[in-house]
């Protein structure tokens, strides 16, 4: 549960644009997408890791740089000059396993978050000759090479097909696909936007098997909303008469899909099913062929994801080992089994067992050969193993939660760190581990991206240090880190005093967070919003990172299940009260924000009989969890029939008699994540209680309101109402 995916905006329920008092124009030099940070362009490494492939910052070519100098030593791929078939821009390409062809495609159409169907292409480098991926579907959706280049696997309508790139030929690997039923090796919403994947498919090393994931989805019941012609990027079908989307979404409680694991035999045409040996399977988050291998891996989580398994698979005989498996008493962590890497003799994997997260290796036989990390701090992102100097590399929070440094280890558990010591640093390696990119901010200073030779951690060049980002906003308010007490536990904040700050003056506060399970919003890197642009209004901005929050350990983490909203709501009044007690704030103005999350949050805090607020804004707000998904809301809560107390005391509406500030509610009406529903259903009850708030739709916009200036209108609209009601 996060943010992006849209369409169009507006609609105002309330007041005309020409009465804001707010600066738009200055307003939007802070928010999205004005404040985003240059960063180096996706490349694709070759040669040995000497070399990477890259995007022409038009679009129109692809070019090979080398990796030392950052000097271009070709033009792999020109749109001007490629012959057979042309094309306008270049969208996006994934350069084949042997090197020999390049996936481009264009005219990008967005499914859901992440997902998308686009026009493909392959492109065969030494002939120059561009053509398309498919000649009976114009569009296609998560193709796949074989690893000797010959082959793609793509899915259209919900099939998956073959594309013989020597024969020029197009097989149909599945054939019953159907919208709101069938899946083939593309995944559905709640896979995508719990698990963070779009694609269920992958090759044996030989080239002889493709394996997928089937979803059956027709048992779980559709959600339903409509579209219209809005403003921006209107939609004329739909003037008149709005359309609407429908498609599988399972509540809490309710059917997820049915996931079976299937091969299918490349020389003989045929497909068998790949049981796995456990009842308890609920879904199945990744599956894949390790470099070199023609075992099949495939991760299992329970129903409650609390039990996780590793089955090793032979695709031909369908026997299928459990080697590896992990248990929890609340719930396996998503960083626990994304944290999987496959090497020639072991994998690694992370584990929570002993209160904080850290690494371990195994043989394939499910041996413990080594514990990697240890310690009471947690292992934030692994980025792999360097078998040249036997080194694994990993970001951890051994200096303080708000940090994360990026360290390698090697085989005589010498931690050796890379990154400073406070900030935040995260890394991109090579496939060969040759080199690194270190991408390292903290709260003062904006982002820089640096090359490294793994080779002794020697700097290579700077690919960007964001220097024009710097001078753009200096002299901006800044973050201040500070630890707050309650309930035993210390609380992580950062607070912003406005511009011009006079020590004898008291100031309204605004209390911004988030507070989902294991998320964190207090951290030492760069960031500007709206957060600095409140702050010039006259505002002091304070964020606390409540229990249930990341980077603690699982003691601090674990609070919150079963009772969604309970010590988040603890600790956010405490906070409240804290603030408030500060003698440059006047404790009689302040207010709360949170979106998605955040939002519910906002609600639960601002609706409790001791609630400080004087003002509440919650943007696209979970108001019941019986409205969210099944994945991310039983992970957290278990289903409504097994925790009927915990939903019902985390449902917004019961607290609605408490609510006594004013509150401003915004949310987008296209948005297949927190469906409007949330919000809809809220305010009605509102209504019936006698009760008052203002609200602020967007019209065709999903859960980020990212599009055609939205994100500014977001916080011009929230900004207004504070200054109105602080």
């Amino acid at each position: 549960m996060k943010l992006p995916r849209l369409f169009a905006i507006t609609s105002l329920m309330s007041m005309a644009l020409s009465s804001y008092a707010v600066n738009t124009d200055e307003l939007s030099k802070y928010v999205f997408p004005n404040n985003t940070i240059a960063s180096p362009a996706s490349i694709t490494f070759t040669d040995n890791d000497e070399a990477y492939l890259t995007l022409s910052p038009d679009r129109h070519q692809i070019l090979k740089v080398n990796t030392l100098t950052g000097k271009t030593i070709e033009t792999v791929f020109d749109v001007a000059t490629c012959r057979e078939t042309k094309i306008d821009f270049i969208g996006g390409f994934s350069l084949s396993p042997d090197k020999s062809k390049i996936l481009i495609y264009q005219n990008r159409e967005k499914i859901y978050r992440r997902s998308f169907l686009a026009d493909y292409y392959v492109y065969e480098i030494r002939h120059n000759i561009l053509t398309p991926l498919s000649e009976k579907f114009s569009r296609q959706r998560c193709p796949v090479f074989s690893p000797d280049g010959r082959a793609v696997a793509f899915v259209a309508d919900n099939n998956i097909y073959i594309a013989k790139l020597d024969y020029k030929t197009e097989v149909a690997v599945t054939t019953d696909g159907k919208a709101n039923q069938i899946i083939n090796g593309a995944s559905d919403w709640t896979y995508e936007e719990e698990f963070s994947t779009t694609c269920s498919m992958a090759w044996s090393a030989d080239n002889l098997t493709l394996c997928f994931i089937r979803y059956d989805e027709s048992d779980v019941p559709t959600f339903s909303f409509p579209l219209y012609k809005g403003a921006c990027n209107p939609r004329d079908e739909y003037d008149l008469y709005p359309g609407s989307l429908t498609y599988k979404y399972p509540k809490a409680g309710m059917n997820n899909s049915k996931v079976t694991v299937h091969a299918y035999n490349v020389e003989t045409r045929k497909t068998i099913d790949l049981p796995l040996p456990d009842n308890d399977i609920e879904y199945l988050p990744r599956l894949c062929f390790p470099e070199g291998q023609n075992t099949l891996y495939v991760v299992a989580l329970n129903r409650h994801q609390s039990k996780m398994t590793l089955f090793a698979v032979n695709p031909k005989s369908a026997v299928a080992k459990a080697i590896y498996s992990d248990k929890s008493e609340t719930w396996i962590s998503q960083s626990v089994w994304q944290s999987f890497r496959f090497y020639n003799d072991f994998f690694v994997v992370a584990s929570e067992r002993t209160g904080f997260r850290h690494l371990y290796a195994y043989n394939y036989s499910g041996v413990k050969l080594r514990t990697i990390t240890s310690g009471n701090y947690e292992i934030g992102n692994y980025y792999g193993y360097s078998a040249a100097n036997k080194c694994h590399y990993f970001q951890s929070t051994a200096t303080g939660a708000i940090n994360r440094r990026v360290c390698r280890i090697d085989s005589k558990d010498q931690i050796i760190p890379i990154s400073p010591e406070s900030g935040w640093a995260e890394l991109t390696a090579s496939p060969e581990m040759k080199y690194y990119i270190l991408n390292y901010s903290n709260a003062k200073t904006p982002n820089v991206f640096t090359l490294y030779s793994a080779n002794g951690d020697k700097k290579v060049r700077t690919i960007e240090d964001n220097a024009d980002v710097a001078k753009r906003y200096a002299g901006i308010p800044q973050k201040e880190f500070f630890a707050l007490n309650n309930d035993g536990y210390s609380l992580n904040g950062y607070i912003i005093k406005p511009e011009n700050f006079d020590p004898q003056k008291r100031y309204p506060a605004i209390m911004y967070q988030y507070c989902g399970p294991e998320s964190q919003e207090v951290r030492d890197r760069w960031g500007v919003d709206w957060q600095q642009y409140y702050a010039r209004q006259g505002y002091v901005i304070a964020c606390v990172d409540g229990r249930g929050t990341g980077g603690r350990g699982v003691k601090y983490r674990d609070m919150v299940y079963q009772h969604l909203g309970h010590y988040e709501t603890i600790d956010q009044l405490a906070a409240a009260r804290h603030v408030a007690s500060l003698p440059y704030v006047d404790a009689s103005r302040i207010g709360i924000f949170g979106w998605s999350y955040g939002g519910f949050e906002a609600l639960m805090a601002a609706s409790q009989p001791n609630a400080p607020y004087k003002a509440a804004v919650a943007v696209a707000p979970v108001t019941d969890w019986r409205y969210y998904d099944t994945a991310y809301t039983e992970r957290f809560m278990r289903t409504p029939k097994e925790n009927a107390a915990g939903y019902d005391a985390a449902s917004a509406f019961n607290l609605i008699d408490n609510l006594k500030c004013p509150l401003l509610i915004m949310a987008g009406t296209d948005d297949d994540n927190v469906h409007i529903q949330n919000t809809l259903e809220y305010v009605g009850a509102l209504q019936a209680k006698g009760k008052l708030c203002d609200m602020f739709i967007f019209t065709n916009m999903d859960h980020s309101i990212n599009y055609c200036n939205g994100r500014t209108m977001v916080y011009a609209k929230m900004l207004d109402f504070f200054n109105k009601n602080l």
